[in-house]
């Protein structure tokens, strides 16, 4: 037997191919990249602005996550490579990995096996330098903002009702709540403040939902950040910001461009999280990909009612994109923890507890079916631990909704391990859809978040405490009732409670917050206890990663 090989030494064994030829294959040309090296470039948007998108789009969702896994970046990078190897001409498109989660739980989050993107320690760590770029914007939006308060406070800020925070891109609880501007008066305005990881800061959402430099500066300059004494919104525009705040983006907002294992480019920009943020890589990086490739695959954030929901109702409607087909991620550990397995005892079969965890499958499946009227199949990413019984449990149930299901081994065999997925997937993008959001725009902000209630998670409504009732007539009265819901909501449930696991019903869906991102475009709609800074867990896998002395990164996985 074949010694087990780590996710990064897999990468670290690779050949890659010189960024030049992973451009030309992509159809760009050496005037046409920035190289970073190597291995990585960026991309100049400028010279394909008047290049027509032709490829088709598929959307790469999962299940609800559990501790088991589900593998939808690596289902994602596999499915390129195959559908490459068939010779359809493919292109990748996902989200950069955050810092937080890298040293947190994850470990890295470049895809895993022989489905990786490369250079997968550059991708996981710093690469570009997007998110320095991101956080370093945000902060200087906080500090101008800090500094008119003290510099007189002309527009009559209320420190009080300053809902901008600083952020860093780490999990670090410690600084979710902070007291600042201490010390005299030379050193500020003494006030509450606290700080966001820097995938949930709007400036992330508008990075990744703007069309162009100019759109950027745009949204950047119509963020709310603040409310004066009047309560009258202040904006970012008002403190003269965004342009210092797109200068510091100017370049980062340029897709990365890098490979997978077996050589195909792939585009690796903007990161937002799908339960605190909209979960989706760069509207640029999709649609440069769809202009120079026949098929594009991209994937959204947690399970379908987190990122699709959010892909579909707030992405597609801004960035007019139409995907062709869905793949839907599962595994049979993930669908029998559903069923009440505890992790340790998910490598034994148990079609029964596989049977009980079906219904959030089934429930995703008839989401995206049903409620956004697309073409969807199913991918098992397999373990070696799944039983041929477990298999045809989870085929039969699906093919019971009209559904078909593709075993997706390509963490063990690359794109080899994904031709049958990359031929329905193929079949599938040649089918006739009904592509539909989840509610209309111009309904009232109750409507929306009952209809994402209601048709996604499947809830009995929506209830808002009084503070979020408060939040709601400002929010109308404001003018920003016609914006899309993006909701923040735990990953672990459709519903607002992580331990309800499954499909559950007789529930309902407590709104706490409602803010405006007005750059981004969208109402965020916080439930629950999530949080838009996370902490670490007790035993971090930063613990697990260090640096030898000839420099080689370990650890990652």
């Amino acid at each position: 037997m074949a010694a087990y090989k780590s996710d990064i030494e897999i990468a670290q064994e690779a050949q890659m191919l010189p960024i030049s030829e992973v451009a030309a294959k992509a159809g760009l040309s050496g005037d046409m990249i920035e190289p970073y090296g190597h291995t990585k470039a960026k991309v100049d948007i400028h010279s394909l602005a008047d290049r027509p998108r032709k490829g088709k789009l598929v959307l790469v969702t999962a299940i609800n996550p559990t501790p088991a896994g589900e593998g939808k970046t690596t289902t994602s990078i596999g499915l390129a490579d195959a559908m490459n190897r068939l010779g359809h001409q493919t292109m990748l498109a996902l989200r950069e990995p955050s810092l937080g989660p890298v040293f947190g739980i994850k470990g890295g989050a470049a895809g895993g096996g022989y489905a990786q993107v490369v250079p997968m320690e550059d991708i996981n760590l710093h690469f570009t330098g997007d998110f320095h770029a991101i956080g370093a914007a945000n902060n200087l939006c906080a500090a101008m903002l800090d500094n008119h308060i003290k510099q007189g406070n002309a527009l009559g800020i209320d420190p009080r009702r300053i809902v901008w925070k600083r952020c860093v891109d780490m999990n670090d609880r410690q600084l979710r709540n902070v007291v600042d501007g201490l010390g005299g008066i030379a050193d500020g305005m003494p006030r509450q403040d606290g700080f966001d990881i820097t995938v949930a800061s709007e400036v992330m959402a508008v990075f990744c939902l703007a069309t162009d430099l100019m759109d950027l500066k745009a949204r950047l300059a119509r963020m709310v950040i603040a409310y004066t004494y009047d309560r009258k919104p202040v904006t970012v525009a008002d403190i003269h910001a965004e342009g210092a705040m797109t200068a510091l983006l100017k370049d980062a907002i340029k897709p990365n461009l890098v490979q997978t294992l077996e050589g195909n480019p792939a585009f690796v920009h903007g990161g937002p999280f799908a339960n605190i943020a909209h979960g989706c890589n760069s509207v640029e990086a999709t649609t440069t990909a769809l202009k120079l490739a026949d098929y594009v695959v991209t994937e959204a954030g947690f399970g379908a009612d987190l990122g699709a929901e959010k892909f579909l109702d707030i992405k597609c409607r801004y960035a007019g994109l139409k995907p062709s087909a869905v793949v839907l991620v599962a595994t049979v550990r993930a669908l029998k923890y559903n069923g009440g397995v505890a992790k340790v005892d998910l490598g034994a079969e148990n079609l029964e507890a596989l049977e009980a965890g079906m219904p959030n499958l089934l429930q995703h499946v008839s989401n995206i079916r049903d409620v956004w009227g697309l073409p969807v199949v199913v991918a098992i990413n397999a373990f070696p631990t799944d039983t041929a019984a477990e298999l045809a449990l989870v085929e039969r149930k699906c093919n019971e909704l009209g559904v078909n299901v593709a075993l997706s081994e390509v963490w063990a065999k690359g794109g080899e391990g994904g031709r049958a997925l990359a031929e329905e997937v193929v079949r599938l993008c040649e089918q006739p859809s009904d592509f539909r959001f989840a509610y209309d725009v111009d309904d009232t902000i109750v409507d929306k978040l009952n209809a994402i209630a209601t048709k996604v998670y499947h809830a009995d409504g929506v209830d808002f405490t009084s503070a979020a009732a408060k939040q709601l007539k400002q929010l109308e009265e404001q003018g920003f009732g016609n914006l899309p819901i993006c909701v923040a909501k735990t990953q672990y449930s459709f519903s607002d409670d992580q331990t309800k696991l499954g499909a559950p019903r007789g529930f309902r869906i407590t709104v706490r917050n409602l803010k405006v991102s007005a750059g981004a475009g969208f109402i965020v709609a916080l439930t629950g206890d999530i949080m838009t800074m996370p902490g670490l867990p007790k035993v971090p896998a930063a613990e697990k990663i260090d640096v030898t002395s000839d420099g080689r990164i370990v650890g990652l996985f």
